[in-house]
Parts: C-alpha cells; sequence; structure tokens
C-alpha cells in the first residue's frame, strides 16, 4: 500500500516538473555547439528528475524544484561530458596551440598574443581563430572538474571525485591552481570566463556585454581555454 502510493507521488512529481527539465534543456543547448541536442539532454534530464523523486529529503531544508533542479542540470551535464560530440582533430590542434601559446609565455615571460601564436603554428591568424573557436565548442564546462580545460577524453587525467585522502589533496590543489590560473588570464578572458561560467551568459549575451560579434566571444573564450591548459601542464599526462 505504502510502495503504491509513494510511486504514486514519484509520477505527480515527475509529470509536474516535467516542463522543468525542458526548461534546463533548453538554456544550456544555448551555450551548446550545434550538434548536441536538446532531445539528448531532455533524455538525460527525465533521468534525473526520476532520481530527485527518489532521493529528495524534506527534512534537508531544500525545496524538491531546487532539489530537482539540482540533479536535473547534473545529469545533463554528466551526459554532455560522457559523449563529447567533438571530432579528436579539434582535440590534438587545441593541444598543440596550449604546447605553443606554453613555449612563447616561457620565453617571453608575459601572455602569448594571437599573431605570435599563428606564426609559430605557421598558419594565419583566420585559420588561428577557427581553432579557438572550435575550442571553444569542445564541452561544457565545470570549474569543479579538472575536465575544465578541455582535454581530449583518452588521456590521462586526476579523477574528479575524490574518494581517498589523497585524492581530495589533489582536488583541492587543483582548485587552488585553476583559480589562480583564471586570476591570471587577461582581462577581457577572464571577464568572458566569468560571464559565461558565474552568470551563466550565452555568447551572444557575452557579445552585447562587451560590444563585440558572438564569434569574437567564441574565440575569446577558445584562447582562455587553452590559455589555461598552457599553465595547468602538470595536470596532464600527454
Amino acid at each position: 500500500m505504502y510502495a503504491t502510493q509513494q510511486e504514486s507521488t514519484q509520477d505527480e512529481l515527475v509529470t509536474k516538473y516535467a516542463p522543468l527539465v525542458k526548461r534546463i534543456a533548453y538554456h544550456l543547448i544555448s551555450r551548446l555547439p550545434p550538434s548536441v541536442q536538446a532531445d539528448d539532454l531532455i533524455q538525460s534530464g527525465m533521468i534525473g528528475l526520476l532520481e530527485a523523486t527518489r532521493n529528495y529529503d524534506p527534512s534537508q531544508g531544500a525545496s524538491f524544484e531546487t532539489y530537482a533542479g539540482i540533479r536535473i542540470r547534473g545529469a545533463m551535464l554528466d551526459e554532455i561530458r560522457r559523449t563529447d560530440w567533438t571530432p579528436r582533430s579539434v582535440h590534438r590542434k587545441a593541444r598543440k596551440v596550449a604546447e605553443v601559446v606554453r613555449i612563447i609565455e616561457n620565453r617571453e615571460g608575459r601572455d602569448a598574443r594571437d599573431s605570435e601564436v599563428a606564426a609559430e603554428l605557421g598558419i594565419g591568424l583566420d585559420e588561428y581563430h577557427r581553432i579557438l573557436q572550435d575550442a571553444s565548442g569542445c564541452r561544457i564546462f565545470s570549474f569543479n572538474d579538472p575536465e575544465v580545460t578541455g582535454e581530449d577524453p583518452d588521456d590521462s587525467m586526476p579523477d574528479a571525485k575524490p574518494d581517498g585522502p589523497l585524492d581530495h589533496i589533489q582536488h583541492n590543489d587543483f582548485q587552488t591552481l585553476l583559480a589562480g590560473s583564471i586570476a591570471g588570464l587577461p582581462e577581457r578572458e577572464r571577464l568572458v570566463m566569468a560571464l559565461y561560467y558565474d552568470e551563466e551568459l550565452n555568447l551572444r549575451e557575452i557579445g552585447q556585454v562587451l560590444g563585440v560579434s558572438e564569434s569574437r566571444v567564441c574565440q575569446i573564450h577558445g584562447q582562455a581555454l587553452i590559455r589555461l591548459r598552457a599553465r595547468m601542464t602538470e595536470w596532464y599526462s600527454d
């Protein structure tokens, strides 16, 4: 009897909050490459909603909508990270650019300029900017996760979910290094990162804030991700 009543309550919650899944999916989709399908996000979000109906504990203080929103968004982000629609060639080019950025910045003792990186790579600025745009669309990132720098999924990475004492130390070290690396970005790149990840604006909205085109924002975002990867090489095994 109780089990039947519980199932009925769960069904009611799923029906009531299904529109929340769509709302979160379409909010995320505006910040993702065109290859990402809204239906895929909605499907994973519905799984997150189902888990929320089973695990919600009102004694914890949060409303069900708040709790469900977190679980739905988390399920969608997990799906995006797991799938990674980006061609492997994009990851390879991004790694090459990051290596050149690292070399130039170590040599010059300052931020690498677009023209310098392009010249070192032996390509024109237009092609370099296309690489930046591709790098910007690699994934949706979380600042709680070493995947923020867009590494190839086949590369060796620290576990984003610490289990033991050493894992917790490594996770905290990563967070400290990441925060310092972001703080050391050029001002415009730092602002784009803040607007994109903290304020959750999409590229078009950020362009309106900065007074530049959406494609230029995409390039700045890609440059920031590559620069972060270049400055955090100790977290990667190549």
